[in-house]
């Protein structure tokens, strides 16, 4: 028995599992990008307030009555109320003197801070949503960054192409250096698949061992690969604790087993592709291939 294992878990099956995990982790790297960096466009949008101006006619109980309702609608994530005396005092703290003193009166108007949900955070929907609050009569005006906004769901369009691209990319790179290292490996038994089958054992039989070694491989890697994003993942929270909100354990989840699912797929069906190779071979080719 421990013959067996010590040739199944020999050296080229290490090595085999360390090139395989090199790979795996680089993929997970790539998904674990495009899914965060979808996170973090949905938190750049939500984060993007823009300010509903109230007339001063409308008092304090009815503006505050006017903010249920706008948090009661499905395209706003959270409001805050701007008081008049909150108002000038962010103000004068921002500039540094107190434009009431030499005006005589408050000159700023009470507002109210909305933040939008990811999904309303666009130029469409903005459009509608101004109209819709702009047909309440104490609304003087609302002051959103139209050019911020555009600007990010622009850079954040052209930033998704840019990672799925690389991600396609990367996996059918990997798919061929995987290849390449079972190939090799499988390479290095040619003869003794040959002699197998010429003592009467079918493919099934001669397919089973290499099929279940690299199993075994892609699952090392897999897990490897995950313990190194997880450490990485648990890294970046630890030096930035905000980044939780875009390093989810929702992304660590998918991330995790897309690499431990990739991993074995991938080492399972490059072994098979091999091994029919030289199954299908006759034993002149053997010395050439």
């Amino acid at each position: 028995m421990s013959k067996k294992s010590g040739s199944f878990f020999d050296m080229q099956f290490i090595t085999s599992s360390i090139s395989t995990m090199l790979v795996l982790l680089l993929l997970g790297l790539v998904v674990f990008f495009v899914l965060t960096a979808n996170n973090l466009s949905v938190y750049v949008r939500e984060n993007i307030a823009f300010s509903i101006m109230i007339s001063d006619d409308m008092k304090e109980p009815d503006i505050l009555r006017y903010q249920k309702e706008l948090n009661r609608e499905p395209f706003v994530k959270e409001t805050a109320y701007i008081s008049k005396a909150q108002a000038l005092k962010e103000q004068t703290e921002a500039m540094g003197t107190d434009p009431a003193e030499f005006l005589g009166h408050n000159p700023f108007t009470a507002s109210i801070e909305v933040k939008l949900n990811a999904d309303y955070a666009n130029s469409d929907s903005l459009a509608w949503i101004k109209n819709d609050i702009l047909a309440n009569k104490n609304v003087m005006e609302i002051n959103y960054p139209q050019d911020l906004l555009d600007s990010v769901n622009r850079n954040i369009k052209r930033a998704s192409l840019i990672l799925l691209g690389l991600a396609a990319l990367l996996t059918l790179i990997s798919f061929a250096l995987i290849n390449n290292t079972i190939r090799l490996a499988v390479y290095s038994k040619r003869f003794l698949i040959h002699t197998m089958k010429l003592v009467g054992a079918n493919w099934s039989f001669i397919r089973r061992p290499f099929i279940v070694r690299n199993i075994w491989i892609g699952i090392l890697a897999g897990l490897i690969a995950d313990a190194a994003l997880i450490g990485m993942a648990f890294g970046l929270v630890n030096y930035e604790p905000d980044l939780v909100a875009i390093i989810t354990p929702d992304v660590m989840l998918i991330v995790m087993g897309s690499v431990f699912v990739f991993g074995v797929i991938i080492t399972s069906l490059c072994a098979l592709i091999s091994i029919n190779k030289y199954l299908k071979m006759k034993v002149s080719e053997l010395y050439y291939k």
